[in-house]
């Protein structure tokens, strides 16, 4: 039997002060097990900028919130910011969220959960940002921007910014369960 010791980062607190050092351990990690595909939540744009200035010449994939998730016909997704991404060839992603959509629409009319939030309040017991990676991860399979069953490494985070990052292997939505989560890399402390 074979282990490796893998060194985690746990930030005191959630938020955009630990995107510098979360990204600085995702390259870290990804020339260590050679990945070169990394997926990132943006909202606003910060962090896939932030993203494509740590990791150049990797395989980004910027991951926003879906057009209409604060109000109608509303993008967050700063158009500075999706330039400077697009320049650096960076592929964005906006789509329905995977642990929303029609399920949250049910929530809300109906004022009552579905399988998908169910499944992402779980996912946040480990903290926000898990969630995000996990979710982001089923939205950018299901695009056909990263190849399912080859691992790479997920940022997410808390709010705005970067907090937590992962290695794991991502699946389609439809088989959630095959989605393996390898490695935490670097997370908030949660209490």
């Amino acid at each position: 039997m074979s282990e490796q010791t893998v060194t985690a980062v746990y930030f005191d607190k959630p938020g955009p002060a630990n995107t510098e050092r979360t990204l600085e351990v995702v390259r870290q990690r990804a020339e260590q097990l050679g990945i070169r595909t990394v997926i990132v939540a943006t909202t606003r744009g910060n962090t896939g900028v932030a993203a494509a200035e740590a990791l150049p010449g990797y395989d980004l994939v910027a991951v926003t919130h879906s057009t209409g998730f604060r109000g109608p016909n509303e993008q967050e997704l700063e158009a500075e910011h999706r330039r400077a991404m697009e320049t650096a060839g960076v592929k964005i992603l906006t789509c329905q969220h995977a642990f929303g959509g029609v399920g949250r629409a049910v929530r809300k009319k109906l004022d009552t959960y579905q399988t998908e939030e169910i499944i992402a309040y779980t996912l946040r017991t480990f903290g926000e940002g898990m969630k995000v990676c996990v979710e982001i991860a089923l939205m950018a399979a299901d695009a056909g921007l990263v190849d399912v069953g080859e691992p790479c490494i997920v940022v997410g985070g808390t709010g705005r910014g970067a907090d937590t990052a992962v290695v794991l292997t991502p699946a389609n939505a439809q088989d959630f369960f095959d989605l393996q989560v390898q490695e935490i890399l670097a997370k908030p402390r949660l209490g």
